[in-house]
């Protein structure tokens, strides 16, 4: 383990599992927007031809992981494990598609941050020997999270000016061992572990700012655990944070003296939506910082357009119950450094 561990949070990859395939699939609002090229597939309508926006958002799961074995040339028998979840109770889009799949499945909640704590796990079961071929996937349904999280639909009830509208899409990437995937362009070198953060943030309709502090703790140990600084990186890719969370989160920075160059930054969450869909602070979701992902970022690294980026993923973890007692929100944020292979490596 001393040649893995790296600091207190962190694990370094030393056999570079790589990313075989990937894929993106998104609903309409987010096929409108600037991104809309990038992605695979987009959906006519949100129901995706089903008859609940749940069996929709579950239907958009079981879509994009097949699209990505299909890219892969790989048999769902022959996947060794499915890392996946999603924002809704009991995680159903996840399991309920993995019950399609026939994968052998770990379910896995960590709200927004979930496709990088995939990431990170799948990693570290194929660089530990444990499995040679692992299915990341997550997904998230703007009506499904609505319904769930805030208000039923059919009131129409204002949003406020920190609220993040919630992506209809899923995005999924299937980790394989080096040896298996030579000719892939994108290796995963590094995990950071977040921890838990609460600085005592309630509004749930401020995610924004609940999320950034576990952000910045996350960075901050990564770099302290790597002994890297930013320019060891193209880019610092948060998930979700909005335009609000972004900027808190440069700001806990700065007072840590570790101000991160805004231009050395992009969040997933500013990039899905633009000033005209009225997204207000951005956008959110498990499928946001997933669908950004393997529909625009693995792209430009498997081109050599971005050489090492580092992925973070942030999550709120609260549920409508600790909303409705007064709780805060606690937060947290995981962190994968994503690399370019070149051929002759």
């Amino acid at each position: 383990m001393a040649d893995k561990r790296m600091g207190a949070q962190t694990v370094a990859l030393p056999s570079g599992p790589r990313l075989a395939a990937w894929s993106a699939i998104v609903g309409p609002k987010e096929g409108e927007g600037p991104l809309g090229a990038c992605f695979d597939r987009v959906e006519a309508d949100d129901m995706c031809g089903q008859e609940s926006f749940e069996k929709a958002e579950r239907s958009l799961f079981a879509s994009c992981a097949r699209l990505t074995l299909d890219k892969a040339g790989v048999r769902p028998q022959d996947v060794h494990a499915l890392l996946g979840g999603d924002l809704l109770n009991q995680i159903i889009s996840a399991g309920f598609a993995a019950r399609q799949l026939g994968i052998p499945f770990y379910g896995l909640y960590g709200a927004c941050s979930t496709m990088a704590e995939s990431l990170a796990l799948g990693g570290m079961l194929v660089d530990g020997g444990h499995c040679a071929r692992v299915l990341c996937a997550t997904s998230s349904h703007f009506s499904t999270a609505e319904r769930q999280y805030r208000t039923p639909l059919e009131l129409g009830t204002q949003r406020t000016p920190t609220a993040q509208w919630t992506v209809t899409g899923s995005g999924s990437a299937l980790v394989c061992e080096a040896r298996e995937a030579r000719d892939a362009r994108v290796r995963i070198t590094h995990v950071t572990t977040g921890k838990v953060i609460d600085l005592g943030v309630k509004d749930a309709n401020n995610m924004g700012a609940a999320m950034a502090p576990a952000a910045a703790d996350t960075l901050l140990a990564h770099l302290r655990d790597t002994g890297r600084d930013y320019a060891a990186y193209d880019l610092i890719v948060t998930g979700d944070l909005g335009s609000l969370g972004r900027e808190l989160m440069l700001e806990l920075l700065r007072r840590e003296g570790r101000a991160l160059p805004p231009e050395r930054s992009v969040d997933c969450g500013m990039l899905i939506y633009d000033a005209s869909q009225d997204a207000h602070a951005g956008g959110s979701g498990c499928g946001c910082s997933a669908s950004v992902l393997c529909g625009k970022l693995l792209g430009e690294l498997a081109r050599g357009e971005l050489r090492r980026i580092l992925f973070m993923a942030t999550g709120a973890l609260l549920s409508p119950t600790t909303t409705m007692q007064g709780e805060t929100i606690p937060s947290i944020a995981h962190a994968v450094v994503l690399e370019h292979v070149g051929k002759e490596e």
